[in-house]
């Protein structure tokens, strides 16, 4: 699996875009939301059936779906999006 490339937090929530480069040349998507700390930690990993032809396409699909999961289910924490070293 490619390296996370951009994580961004949202109120209590890390949304990170994981890439992966298939045989075919195509890209697959799937996105890490992760919330919590220690043994309260939770991660949900959501895996996306379009490939790309990109690493930018895919990472910018998974992060949009990611975000669209946060905003559905917490409003008022989706407006503040931060980028994070990673």
């Amino acid at each position: 699996m490619d390296i996370i490339q951009h994580s961004i937090a949202v109120g209590k929530y890390l949304v990170s875009p994981l890439i992966r480069h298939q045989d075919d040349g195509n890209f697959a998507a799937s996105v890490s939301i992760r919330s919590g700390r220690g043994s309260g930690m939770h991660d949900r990993v959501m895996r996306f059936t379009p490939r790309f032809a990109s690493h930018a396409a895919a990472a910018r699909y998974a992060v949009s779906e990611g975000l669209g999961w946060v905003r559905e289910r917490h409003p008022r924490s989706a407006p503040l999006a931060l980028p994070c070293a990673g």
